[in-house]
Parts: C-alpha cells; structure tokens; sequence
C-alpha cells in the first residue's frame, strides 16, 4: 500500500511512565517505549521515548562491529525532544577526552556518569548520536527516537539494577572523544548522516508533499489527514507516494 498506518508496541520498562496523553491513551503498566516496526520498506526503528528516572550509561556498536559480533546493523540514533519537565537533561559523550582504562575504572565505581557532558533538554531541541557515543536520558522526557533498526546495546552503569552490564564489548567499540550532540538547523532538516535523514515539517493548512522513496511521516504535535485519512499526534505512517496533507499539525518525515 502507498499509505499505511503502522502499528504501535507498547514496551514496559523501569524507568516508564503511566502517562503517554496526548501521544497514546494513558496504561496501567510504566510504559517506557512505544516502537513502530515491521514496515518493511526501511532499515529504521521509530519509537517514542518516555522517562520517569535515568537510564542506564550505554553505547552502541557500529555496523561493522554489530554484524561481526551479532550479525546486525549497528545503531546510529537521534533524539527529537517533544517534551521535558524543567532541568530535564541527557548526556552524549565525555566532557574530555578520555582513555579506554579511565572509562572502565568509572563505570565500575559509578563515577562515569559525572564524566558526561550533560545538555539541558528543550521541547524542540534535536540530539545526534553516531555509534560508538557514550549516552543516557534523564528523567521528565518524551524523545521521538530514530534509529538504525537494531536493538544492540552495551550498558556500563545501570545505577545498582539488577541488569547486565557489557563492559567489554563496550570499550571496543566506544568512542572517547568530545562530542557535540546537540543539532542547531537552519532550515526544516534536522539530521542528514549516512543511514538517514529527518526533517521536520509545519503544516497549517492543507500541502502536497513527495518523497524520494520509502518515508516515515510521524505526527508529533497536533492532529490532520494525511492522504484523506486522520491521523493525530503519535501516528506513523509508511508513505510511498505523493500525498496531500491538512493540519494544524507537526510531523518529523524520516528516510
């Protein structure tokens, strides 16, 4: 089908929250990610992120190493902010500089976190994290996540859970030099890299708009039609074609 709606899965986590309006209907469970997968035409993973406490410290691996280790992508991500409680933050890379043996000594004493380079968070604000970058989300987000299609991650530091931590892995893959992870675009595209790129787009009123080939279009603000279906804030949509679309909506077009 030229159009279609992708199916949301709902993903308990630790860290969730009970409160996923306006984006989905409110759960039981703390949910802390909801994936929109399986749309066959791209080798990317949608999700929409929700955070009550920290993550764990983590990197991911690159394509080479991801298909060496477990015959996969890598994962390459960025993080779209759509909302943040005041002083929210995540962490992307080191402050310095940094040698693999100081990385293992802190995160074996839980010191690594104090090592990150910590960037207050905004509603609208959009963060780049190539493979082999050393993370973590705070709590009080919700993050659209898009990323290579690959679930491969390598935790340092989970904060005392009861979860493993891949120490080994993780220091050959990961990267210890500065990083500058937050995106400051001057037109509509957020994030060009190799594996994809996004942009954001404002529809007011009614616009026409066609892709190159296979495109996500994720609405994350607002409510419209898209090809003469409704369609409102946490749809994702497969598009194929040129389509027409009414808001007043906003939507993030990934390829």
């Amino acid at each position: 089908m030229p159009v279609r709606r992708i199916a949301p899965s709902f993903r308990e986590r630790v860290w969730g929250v009970t409160k996923l309006e306006p984006w989905f209907p409110n759960p039981r469970e703390r949910i802390g990610e909801v994936w929109f997968e399986n749309a066959g035409e791209l080798p990317l993973l949608v999700k929409f992120v929700f955070t009550s406490e920290k993550l764990s410290v983590q990197v991911h691996p690159d394509d080479a190493y991801a298909r060496a280790r477990h015959n996969c992508l890598g994962k390459t991500e960025m993080w779209h902010v759509l909302a943040a409680e005041p002083g929210a933050k995540i962490a992307a890379g080191f402050r310095e500089s940094i040698t693999k043996e100081r990385i293992r000594e802190a995160a074996l004493s839980g010191e690594i976190e104090n090592l990150l380079e910590w960037y207050e968070a905004s509603a609208g604000d959009t963060f780049f994290i190539p493979a082999g970058t050393v993370h973590a989300i705070g709590p009080g987000l919700v993050l659209c996540e898009i990323q290579q299609n690959s679930d491969i991650t390598y935790r340092l530091y989970d904060y005392g859970r009861p979860r493993e931590l891949h120490l080994d892995d993780a220091l050959n893959v990961i990267h210890g030099d500065r990083v500058e992870a937050r995106i400051s675009p001057t037109t509509n595209v957020l994030i060009e890299c190799d594996h994809f790129d996004v942009a954001q787009w404002r529809i007011d009123d009614a616009a026409r708009h066609r892709s190159p080939g296979p495109t996500y279009y994720i609405v994350v603000e607002g409510s419209g039609a898209i090809a003469d279906q409704q369609t409102k804030a946490g749809d994702v949509w497969m598009v194929n074609e040129e389509v027409e679309l009414h808001g007043p909506m906003t939507l993030l077009l990934a390829k």
